[in-house]
């Protein structure tokens, strides 16, 4: 029965053909290279998690929890969460599975998938890509340095050029208190004309009003974080620059910068490009010490980030197309197909990447076939080659041909891959 329905995919979600896949494989190993010589862990997350593992860790006045949530509820009654961040996922492994038993000091990394139902917009995605780092154990600010400077890295070898950093401190629960304080009394004559979202978060979260796209403008004259540092995150901050100083990492101050998650505490910074138009961030991250504690744990210190892949794939260079198989298999008559069929299972059992024709097409089409796959060699076999227990082995850049054994060995010597 024949339908004139057509299916595209869903709005918001993207489909990743072949040749694409081949820069997200290079990025993926750039990824794992790096962080290994970093020393930090793969970790894999759950699609989903209980909904108040984000409510809680990440807040509920955020715009993640209140607006782009995947939320629904199982045939149990449970509330769950397709996961829209990585950093509660790992606290909560961190606190279930006892991780602080291997080690003061944790280092992980995943990449994964996350969910998030906003608009779309270039390279932003309802389900989009992301790697995440995270390192739990320690308040240095070496490590927040070493996570800027691990980001740098992979983006320098994935030959991603333009990339800036800003970063800025929060400050602790401590300073912080006399920060809000006073911007709420900045903010209380202008309470009229912000928007319905930065009115509601005057009383609720006003450091979220920070974050806000809307109101953006009319923070120009606002107090900034650093200017109320106590002296633990005074210390904490200078360090900080040191580090990157050293390190001979360019950065700019963003005196308004804020994260739009309620777990950040003193450290905070992005990732940005002038190419990607208004919405400029790659990724971001910063420190995190009262979440553990918040979610059950003891009083631990952590710092972490993530960048959309989808994003930093969009500044990626292209890459050459897959340099091809190595052998094509090209056959005259049944007998012969047969043969190579044997011959193809022998020579991936030899680690030969391989392939043959499937379709029962002519000499000339297979051997098109073979210049589309991009083999470098082709055998042939036909009744004659059958006969004397042999098979042409061509080098197609070159056209040269020879007669030799139909034998694996004599072939894999042959070719020698």
């Amino acid at each position: 029965m024949s339908s004139n329905i057509k299916f595209n995919n869903v709005k918001g979600t993207r489909d990743i053909l072949p040749e694409e896949a081949l820069k997200w494989k290079r990025a993926e190993d750039v990824i794992r290279k790096n962080m290994a010589n970093y020393n930090y862990k793969e970790l894999r997350l759950p699609t989903f998690e209980h909904t108040e593992l984000f409510k809680k860790s990440t807040g509920e006045d955020t715009e993640l929890v209140q607006k782009q949530m995947y939320t629904f509820q199982d045939k149990g009654g449970r509330s769950l969460t397709l996961k829209p961040e990585g950093t509660p996922p790992v606290a909560r492994m961190y606190l279930q599975y006892g991780l602080k038993n291997r080690g003061s000091l944790q280092k992980f990394y995943y990449i994964e998938r996350m969910f998030r139902q906003e608009k779309p917009q270039k390279a932003r995605y309802r389900e989009f890509r992301s790697f995440g780092v995270e390192a739990i154990g320690s308040a240095s600010a070496e490590i927040d340095a070493e996570l800027i400077k691990t980001a740098l890295d992979i983006m320098s070898e994935l030959d991603i050029k333009g990339i800036e950093v800003n970063i800025n401190s929060t400050g602790c629960p401590k300073c912080r208190a006399e920060f809000i304080k006073e911007l709420k009394k900045f903010l209380e004559p202008k309470l009229d004309s912000l928007c319905e979202d930065c009115r509601r978060r005057f009383t609720t979260n006003p450091l979220r009003i920070m974050d806000c796209k809307v109101d953006k403008g009319k923070l120009a004259n606002a107090p900034a974080p650093l200017d109320f540092l106590c002296d633990d995150c005074k210390r904490h901050f200078s360090l900080l620059k040191k580090s990157l100083d050293y390190l001979n990492v360019r950065y700019v101050v963003d005196r308004m910068l804020v994260r739009g998650l309620d777990y950040y505490t003193k450290t905070v910074f992005e990732f940005i490009h002038s190419g990607l138009g208004a919405q400029n961030e790659i990724g971001g991250g910063g420190r995190y010490d009262g979440l553990i504690e918040f979610l059950g744990g003891e009083d631990t210190p952590a710092s972490g980030y993530a960048v959309g892949m989808d994003r930093m794939l969009l500044l990626m260079p292209e890459i050459e197309e897959n340099e091809g198989i190595d052998v094509f298999i090209v056959t005259l008559d049944k007998e012969s197909a047969l043969i190579g069929w044997k011959l193809l299972s022998q020579l991936r059992e030899k680690g030969i990447s391989a392939d043959k024709d499937y379709l029962e097409r002519s000499l000339k089409a297979q051997f098109r076939e073979a210049d589309r796959q991009n083999a470098t060699w082709t055998i042939v076999i036909g009744e004659e080659e059958r006969k004397k227990g042999v098979v042409q082995l061509k080098r197609m850049k070159t056209g040269e041909q020879k007669e030799i054994p139909s034998n694996i060995e004599a072939i894999k010597e042959e070719i020698k891959c």
